[in-house]
């Protein structure tokens, strides 16, 4: 099952996540949109959202630590990973 997140207004843009899963376990963590606009973005989320995502599948959860220097997308990240998890649970409670 692949589950997008809602995508999560930060300071420097939109953050949102999408998570595939099977059963109830996370296989992959993609953020399908994240800041890029700046130079700056571009830097700072080169090496944040990999961590975002290994840090995903590693503790099968949305309590992914913050990425030093990348807090707001770090912060966007979990609201939308959440958002992606909650929708999961709910379509497998169907």
């Amino acid at each position: 099952m692949t589950v997008n997140g809602a995508a999560v207004d930060t300071d420097y843009g939109p953050v949102q996540v999408q998570i595939s899963l099977r059963g109830s376990q996370i296989i992959s963590a993609t953020a399908i949109a994240y800041p890029q606009e700046s130079r700056r973005d571009q830097e700072i989320n080169s090496y944040a959202i990999p961590v975002l995502q290994q840090d995903t599948v590693t503790k099968q959860s949305a309590q992914v630590d913050t990425v030093s220097g990348a807090t707001y997308t770090s912060d966007g990240y979990r609201q939308s990973l959440q958002s992606a998890l909650d929708a999961a649970h709910q379509a497998g409670a169907r």
